[in-house]
């Protein structure tokens, strides 16, 4: 944990009591292989959280690991929905709080539902959004599944 640091983020994860670390990139991020290659970790290990717009003006979030592309039809079919829509950079800060690329399921101002494709937890430690662009908090997997809580784990990716 890092009180030095503290961010919606943070703040959230020091109240479950869940071990993280923050690393703050020393310029600006520009790819995730990139991200990957500062934090000294494999592109799967960086979670991306992906926010949808569903037709009846619902959002939710996704997390998948690196660069795993969503399969449409699966997240579709899960929800029941025939449309649903990637949400545009000012909803993504209005229901999250965050910029894009800092995006995280945690400290968020209001409950989201939150999907999690099951290769997410296939790395031993991950890393996730931290609320602030270019910085990052890493931690166990396993404490990530733990801290998550109540989510719908499944498999929402194109296979590769």
């Amino acid at each position: 944990m890092n009180s030095l640091f503290e961010t919606p983020v943070t703040l959230s994860l020091d109240r479950m009591n869940v071990a993280f670390r923050v690393y703050k990139h020393p310029g600006e991020v520009k790819s995730l292989e990139q991200a990957a290659i500062e934090r000294g970790q494999q592109p799967n290990q960086i979670v991306r959280s992906i926010i949808f717009r569903l037709s009846d003006g619902e959002y939710i979030m996704i997390l998948v690991a690196g660069k795993k592309q969503i399969s449409w039809p699966n997240i579709r079919k899960y929800l029941g929905v025939s449309r649903i829509s990637m949400a545009r950079e000012e909803e993504i800060l209005e229901h999250t709080g965050y910029p894009i690329g800092a995006v995280s399921p945690f400290g968020l101002p209001k409950p989201m539902r939150i999907l999690v494709d099951e290769s997410v937890f296939d790395e031993r430690e991950i890393s996730i959004g931290s609320g602030v662009r270019n910085t990052t908090v890493m931690m166990k997997s396993e404490d990530l599944r733990v801290a998550l809580g109540n989510v719908e784990i499944g498999c929402f990716v194109c296979r590769e």
